[in-house]
């Protein structure tokens, strides 16, 4: 049976740079938003235009690709649905 700590008791465990793993119920835990690594080609002529945008931007390129991307996947689900 694990035991329990009272959530004042946790916090002040943290406070103290102690941890509190061993009061951590793992059997629920889940790592949401997990990432996998896909290598995709692009012409020369669109990373230009991506780097240009994300300049404009002030985001990195990757950061740009990612929201592009989601924001697409988003517009073709709802225009499914």
């Amino acid at each position: 049976m694990q035991a329990t700590i009272s959530d004042a008791e946790r916090d002040a465990r943290i406070d103290n740079g102690e941890s509190v793993l061993p009061y951590a119920d793992l059997t629920r835990a889940v790592r949401p938003n997990r990432i996998k690594r896909v290598n995709v080609d692009f012409p020369l002529w669109m990373v230009e235009e991506l780097d240009r945008e994300a300049a404009r931007l002030n985001v990195p390129r990757q950061a740009l690709i990612k929201v592009w991307l989601a924001d697409c996947l988003k517009d073709a689900r709802r225009a499914s649905a």
